[in-house]
C-alpha cells in the first residue's frame, strides 16, 4: 500500500491529545450532570428536508449514499445527509418521543458532526460537538436562558484553558428595534450588521442599503446599536437612550437585563452584553451566546447558540427550546496548534511489571493483576530483556514506575525510575502517590 494522502479537515490526534480530549469531555460531562442534562445520543444521519428546512445551505451538508444502489433495500436512502448540528436532530427526537418525555427536557449530548466547510485553523469538516438543551411544551420560562452561561461558565472554568467571555445578546432588541425605525426585513439587516467585523461600517451601511432597503439614517442608528457592550445592565440605558420604541424591544432588552444579572451574581465578569451578536442561524428567536478565549478571540467562538420558539412543532403543540454548543474540537485544534495544552505522559501505564525471564511471565502478569484490581493502570514488559532495557523502555513511554518482582522468595520492589528511589513493595498494598495514578493535564 503506497503511503496515503491525508485528507483535510478531519482531525486524527495522537495518543497523548486524545487522552486531553478525553480528560476535557469528562470534565464537560460532570459539570452538565451536576445541572441535571441526562446524556443522549441521536442517530448520525437525518432526511435531508430536515437538514436543509431551516437556514442551512446545500453547500455545507454531507449526503450519504449506497455505492451500489439496491432498488429492493430501504426506501429513502439516497435522500440522507449526516448532520451539521445537534439541535435540529435534536428537535426531532423530541418530537418523535414527546410522548415519553418528561418536561422541561433537560439533555446534552456529546456528538461528532459534519459540516462541508472550507479548512482552516480552528474549523473542520469533522469534529466533536458537546451540546446542552431544555425544551418545554408551550411555553419555556425565560429564566432557562439565563441558566446556559452558567452552565458553560463552570464546564469551561474546569478546563485547563483560558478564562473566556460570554457575548450574550437578544434577537428581540435587534427585530424591534430595526422594526421601530422602520426596516421590515429583519433577517436581511442582521445578516448585514453580523459583517461588521470582515466588512466596517462603510461596508454594512452599503449592504443594508442594497439588501435590506435602509436609509442613511436607518443605518447609522443600526450600526449606534451594534456598538453597545456592558459587562451590567448599563446596555439598558445605552439602547433606551437612542430613542427608539417598539414592544418587541423592550420585551428583549428585559430578557437580556436578566440573564446579564444572573451571570454577574454567579460569576462576575461572565457575560458581557454586546448588541452586534446575531448568530448565523435562522431559527433562534431570543437570547443568542458567542464564547471567545481570551488570547483567542480572532479566531471567534468557541461556543455558541441560542433561544429558539418554532424549530420543533406536531400540529397547534410547540416545543420551545434554548441551547448552547462547545466546539470541543475547535477548542483543541487552536490549543494543540498553540501548544497550550501538555498531558504529564503519553500512556495512561503508571508502572511497567518487569520480566525476569519468559519462564516467570506469569509471575509478573499476577503482580499486574493484583496491581490493576486496585485501579492502578498497569501492563507488562513485552519482553525479559536487560532489566536497563525494560527501564529505557518505560522511560521512553513516559511509564513513571517499574516493578520488579521478587526472585527466589526475595520481596518485590517497585522503582520511580525518574528519581531513581527503589523500594520493598507488595501488589496488594502499594499505591502511587495520586498525582502519578493517572496522566496530568495542564
Amino acid at each position: 500500500m503506497s503511503k496515503p494522502t491525508p485528507i483535510s479537515g478531519f482531525p486524527e490526534w495522537t495518543p497523548a491529545q486524545r487522552m486531553i480530549e478525553q480528560y476535557v469531555l469528562d470534565r464537560i460531562r460532570s459539570t452538565f450532570e451536576l445541572y441535571g442534562f441526562a446524556p443522549l445520543e441521536t442517530r448520525a444521519v437525518e432526511p435531508l428536508d430536515q437538514l436543509l428546512r431551516k437556514g442551512e445551505t446545500s453547500k455545507e451538508v454531507y449526503v450519504i449514499r449506497r455505492l451500489q444502489g439496491d432498488p429492493e433495500g430501504p426506501a429513502g436512502d439516497d435522500a440522507l445527509g449526516l448532520h451539521f448540528d445537534l439541535t435540529v436532530p435534536f428537535a426531532r427526537y423530541v418530537l418523535e418521543n414527546a410522548g415519553k418525555l418528561q418536561f422541561p427536557f433537560r439533555r446534552y449530548q456529546i456528538q461528532k458532526v459534519w459540516r462541508g466547510e472550507r479548512p482552516q485553523e480552528g474549523r473542520y469538516r469533522e469534529f466533536l460537538q458537546a451540546d446542552i438543551d431544555i425544551v418545554d411544551r408551550d411555553t419555556l420560562a425565560g429564566h432557562h436562558e439565563a441558566e446556559m452561561p452558567l452552565v458553560i461558565g463552570d464546564a469551561l472554568r474546569a478546563l485547563p484553558i483560558p478564562p473566556v467571555r460570554i457575548q450574550v445578546n437578544n434577537r428581540k432588541i435587534c427585530e424591534g428595534f430595526y422594526r421601530g425605525i422602520g426596516l421590515t426585513d429583519p433577517e436581511a439587516t442582521l445578516r448585514a450588521v453580523d459583517k461588521l467585523d470582515k466588512i466596517g461600517p462603510a461596508g454594512v451601511t452599503e449592504l443594508l442599503a442594497t439588501t435590506a432597503g435602509a436609509s442613511e439614517a436607518q443605518a447609522k442608528a443600526c450600526l449606534a446599536l451594534a456598538e453597545i457592550s456592558a459587562p451590567d445592565a448599563s446596555f439598558a440605558d445605552a439602547v433606551r437612550a437612542l430613542g427608539v420604541s417598539d414592544p418587541l424591544l423592550d420585551e428583549g432588552v428585559a430578557e437580556l437585563t436578566a440573564v446579564v444579572e444572573t451571570a454577574a451574581a454567579h460569576s462576575p465578569g461572565l457575560c458581557v452584553a454586546d448588541l452586534r451578536i446575531a448568530r448565523g442561524l435562522d431559527y433562534y428567536t431570543g437570547t443568542v451566546y458567542e464564547t471567545q478565549m481570551i488570547g483567542y478571540e480572532k479566531f471567534g467562538s468557541i461556543c455558541s447558540g441560542g433561544r429558539y420558539d418554532n424549530l420543533a412543532s406536531a400540529g397547534t403543540t410547540r416545543f420551545p427550546g434554548v441551547g448552547i454548543s462547545i466546539g470541543v474540537t475547535r477548542l483543541l485544534g487552536l490549543l494543540f496548534g498553540a501548544e497550550a495544552l501538555t498531558v504529564s505522559r503519553s500512556v495512561p501505564t503508571c508502572v511497567l511489571v518487569a520480566v525476569t525471564n519468559e519462564e516467570l511471565r506469569a509471575d509478573s502478569n499476577r503482580v499486574a493483576e493484583a496491581l490493576r484490581s486496585r485501579g492502578v493502570p498497569t501492563e507488562v514488559s513485552p519482553s525479559a530483556a536487560k532489566f536497563g532495557k525494560q527501564i529505557r523502555y518505560a522511560e521512553r513511554r513516559g511509564i513513571p514506575y517499574v516493578w520488579f518482582p521478587g526472585a527466589e522468595g526475595a520481596p518485590d520492589e517497585v522503582k520511580d525510575i525518574r528519581s531513581g528511589e527503589q523500594v520493598v513493595a507488595a501488589a496488594g498494598e502499594w499505591s502511587p502517590p495520586p498525582a502519578d495514578l493517572t496522566p496530568l493535564v495542564s
